[in-house]
């Protein structure tokens, strides 16, 4: 398991030898040189405060549609259940699309953190949402007949951890958007970068402000894992519901503002431009094409993303200690990276190391892997920690093979939390774009490449029809996840 799990883990390193070998060969001087001037130190300012203001508020905005979904009364709860997790298919360069289009001067800090919160707070709601449901009423039953109030003193202390996943989650993504910052231009890191590389011609410093992105992760996983509750269980309580706070009509108003933000300018936008999209001739054929290559892209990528987090994950769950923590964490850096750090890594390795690789839909599938990997070793480790390791040891107690108890009682145990994991990966695999613009191989176009190709030249309705579809066919996972947490 601990050489499967360090194997794994290594394809995440990939991009951070990358990193490390580039930035490296640019010396000492020219590394400072970059790093100490007044527009790094902007650039950090404003990458750092996007990224609080953003998690702060979708952990606002997540913790309470989920207890107001799970823990009230509320009219029509399941319905706006689904409408909070539905965000999740909206990828943010596709929503900063829809505002740009539909208002006028849309552009700057304030409104990139309204796009960016409207498509990343079900990173805090899903996993809220289902520690929720799962949390032992027992608990709360007790606190109350001593006179206690039970959400403070105990629910959420129950679900502090699941608000702390969810909010590194949208945090790392924050820090390594490029869609949606490009497109309501706010120069933070993932931009400066961008435009280092395709119009300054200059890798190397756009590297060393890559390696500074790394340092701010790395800052972020430390203080995550300070506040993480070390070597606890989080089991699933009783068959019995929990008691339903009275709220009737009273949260209505801010849900439905929540999801006309999140949901009605993208839907209005996309409407509003989808006619004249599709009416140009041979428009259907690319639409199905680029579909079609986006679901083969997103399924291999899921597979393989899923194979590298099985033995991450189950380490992390049976096995804590330093090596699986060092090994999780691995994860968690090459996810806060850029996809164009990732795709210019994966670059350099097919050519360098694996030629047969390159330009082929592997290596692409390799870079989704490292990108996502800790989205799938989530899922894994936490679908693992709540399946009883008794089975495990009975089953080894009875001379069968660990590959046999692999096969015949983990994998199965833990086969909901791997779905799930599974779905997310393959969701954002169909959302990824930056990545996806320098490893598809020629002629490989996905719906996310044509979208920005045409976002790109402010052709808004060629991009509406590759728009609408991709949030489609990713509002079905979407819709899975929602349904499978029984929200």
């Amino acid at each position: 398991m601990k050489s499967a799990a360090v194997a794994a883990s290594a394809v995440a390193l990939i991009p951070l030898v990358y990193l490390g070998v580039r930035v490296g060969e640019a010396g000492w001087d020219r590394i400072t040189g970059e790093i100490l001037t007044e527009r790094t130190a902007l650039l950090a300012g404003r990458s750092v405060a996007l990224a609080a203001v953003v998690t702060v508020a979708c952990v606002v905005i997540g913790v309470a549609s989920a207890f107001l979904v799970t823990r009230t009364d509320l009219p029509g709860r399941r319905v706006f259940g689904v409408l909070a997790a539905l965000p999740l298919a909206v990828p943010s360069y596709v929503a900063a699309f829809a505002w740009v289009s539909t208002v006028d001067d849309f552009e700057g800090f304030w409104d990139a953190a309204l796009v960016l919160t409207a498509c990343s707070y079900p990173y805090v709601y899903l996993p809220v949402a289902a520690a929720l449901i799962g949390a032992d009423p027992a608990q709360e039953e007790v606190a109350r007949s001593l006179g206690r109030r039970p959400f403070l003193s105990v629910t959420m202390r129950q679900i502090r951890p699941a608000i702390a996943a969810g909010g590194l989650l949208v945090a790392l993504y924050v820090l390594s958007d490029f869609g949606a910052v490009s497109i309501v231009r706010v120069d933070v890191f993932t931009r400066a970068i961008f435009t280092s590389i395709n119009l300054g011609f200059d890798r190397t410093g756009a590297l060393v402000l890559a390696t500074v992105l790394v340092l701010l992760t790395l800052a972020l996983l430390v203080g995550e894992h300070m506040t993480r509750t070390r070597g606890a269980r989080y089991a699933r309580g009783s068959l019995r519901t929990h008691a339903r706070v009275r709220v009737g009509w009273i949260p209505v108003p801010f849900l439905a503002l929540v999801s006309a933000v999140a949901l009605g300018v993208p839907a209005y936008a996309l409407a509003r431009w989808f006619v004249a999209g599709v009416s140009r001739p041979g428009s259907v054929a690319e639409v199905v094409t680029a579909a079609s290559q986006s679901f083969v892209a997103a399924a291999l990528g899921g597979v393989v993303t899923l194979l590298l987090a099985l033995p991450v994950g189950l380490l992390n769950a049976r096995s804590p200690g330093p090596l699986a923590t060092v090994l999780d964490r691995i994860a968690y850096v090459s996810h806060a990276l850029p996809g164009l750090v990732i795709g210019l890594s994966l670059v350099f390795f097919g050519i360098r190391v694996a030629y047969p690789l390159y330009q082929t839909i592997w290596l692409l599938a390799l870079a989704y892997a490292a990108l996502f990997l800790p989205l799938a070793v989530g899922a894994v480790s936490s679908a693992a920690a709540q399946s009883p390791p008794v089975l495990e040891e009975v089953a080894r107690s009875l001379g069968r093979s660990p590959l046999f108890v692999f096969r015949s009682v983990t994998v199965p145990l833990a086969a909901p939390g791997i779905g799930a994991g599974a779905a997310l990966v393959f969701l954002t695999c169909m959302k990824e774009l930056p990545a996806t613009l320098l490893l598809r191989p020629t002629g490989f176009d996905t719906l996310a490449t044509e979208l920005w190709t045409h976002t790109d030249t402010a052709e808004f309705a060629a991009a509406a029809p590759y728009a609408l579809v991709l949030v489609l066919v990713s509002a079905l996972p979407t819709w899975w996840l929602s349904w499978k947490s029984r929200l």
